[in-house]
């Protein structure tokens, strides 16, 4: 009976997989490429690129030296330091130079209706001359071609709004356990092809990587509209979607590429924050979400089980085909998962030999899941950017 009920879990492991492995498909088909902007015509204009920066010296002068080695695009960078009690200045500075594109601003202060990467982000946008607002993040760095890709990009399609998935760091064996995992369980929540949608779209917007025509930003009120939100991000795409806008987000690869945290328990931290505002702070789509990342860890373990038991059944009844069927099962489970994850992860930029520590991972992200749920169950505070949020639970 074991081996029946182990070959059961690993032909449904094996059969999801291979449906996980299609549906990255249709989605790669939904998709543009950000690189798909520099066969576009130049649309001209100022870029204005915005960083709003809280104690970011651990990454601000990589994210300065990419930003000032763009080419074939006219751009300002803002970098708006909030609040800063360390020497990300210092830091920005050497970086800088005397390059007049550089422009800083520093805040002291955050008023207490404002989230504090909205309030520095507006800042920023006051103090920029651009025809495009390109808001980014410290820790994000760039390629040579990026601004100029996603402009052409913006211009060409029409977007309102351009945002681009990133490329992930994996520097740390943490990162690249937990971020696949951590990647795809965000990915389920808002599919690009259902946030790229022209009939039903699903309001996204990755705000490491926000593109932003200025009559848009404008219309749709800045971030003063946003003002309160954790994730401006969320917030900022759904506003645009109530004013018509249009939206699209675009897979950068390796021509954006963020690193998010420089500790295990930050990253985790930093994505239970982005889990609970992705589910809208429903306490149920956490805990479910919760239960299938943990049920993609545990998988492999069954399909083990699959293979174990059933040789054990062979070897008690030779005759029987229920063993070997068992035993293949199991290593049809296993296989079939390695490898669309294998594939996954190389696309992604992880190190495919992360795949041995998803087991790992989707345990972390599934108690982060479940974090996340505790906290707004609890009204327990979360602290980010300097500042302390009380969330309360969304509606069911």
């Amino acid at each position: 009976m074991l081996a029946i009920a182990f070959a059961s879990l690993g032909l449904w492991t094996g059969v999801y997989w291979l449906l996980v492995f299609g549906r990255v498909l249709r989605i790669d088909r939904f998709t543009i490429d950000l690189a798909e902007g520099l066969d576009a015509p130049d649309p001209g204009g100022l870029v204005s690129i915005v960083v709003p920066a809280h104690n970011e010296s651990r990454v601000i002068e990589r994210l300065v030296r990419g930003v000032l080695a763009q080419r074939d695009v006219r751009f300002e960078l803002v970098v708006v330091l909030d609040r800063c009690t360390d020497d990300t200045l210092t830091r920005l500075q050497a970086a800088a130079g005397d390059d007049p594109r550089v422009r800083v601003v520093e805040l002291d202060h955050c008023p207490d209706d404002w989230a504090g990467k909205c309030h520095a982000a507006a800042a920023g946008a006051e103090a920029a001359t651009g025809d495009w607002l390109l808001f980014t993040d410290a820790d994000v760095h760039f390629e040579p071609e990026v601004v100029r890709a996603a402009v052409g990009l913006a211009a060409a399609g029409e977007i309102d709004l351009l945002s681009a998935f990133t490329s992930l760091t994996a520097d740390h064996w943490w990162e690249a356990v937990v971020q696949p995992p951590a990647a795809i369980t965000l990915l389920r929540m808002f599919p690009p092809d259902r946030v790229n949608s022209e009939s039903r779209p699903r309001s996204f917007a990755n705000g490491q990587f926000m593109l932003f025509r200025r009559t848009t930003y404008d219309r749709i009120g800045g971030h003063a509209a946003v003002r309160e939100a954790v994730l401006e991000d969320l917030a900022f795409a759904a506003a645009v979607h109530r004013f018509d806008g249009r939206i699209r987000v675009a897979r950068a690869g390796r021509l954006v590429t963020t690193s998010m945290y420089d500790s295990l328990d930050g990253l985790l931290s930093g994505w239970r924050r982005i889990f609970i505002e992705g589910a809208k702070r429903n306490i149920p789509r956490l805990r479910r979400n919760a239960f299938l990342v943990a049920c993609s860890g545990l998988a492999p373990v069954a399909c083990w089980a699959s293979v174990v038991t059933g040789v054990i059944a062979w070897r008690l009844d030779p005759a029987s085909a229920l063993g070997p069927a068992a035993a293949w099962i199991g290593i049809f489970g296993v296989v079939t998962q390695g490898v669309v994850l294998s594939r996954l992860f190389a696309r992604g930029g992880m190190p495919v030999a992360g795949v041995l520590g998803w087991a790992i991972g989707c345990l972390l992200i599934a108690k982060t899941l479940l974090d996340g749920a505790n906290d707004l169950r609890r009204g327990r505070p979360i602290r980010w950017g300097g500042r302390t949020y009380h969330l309360q639970p969304g509606p069911p």
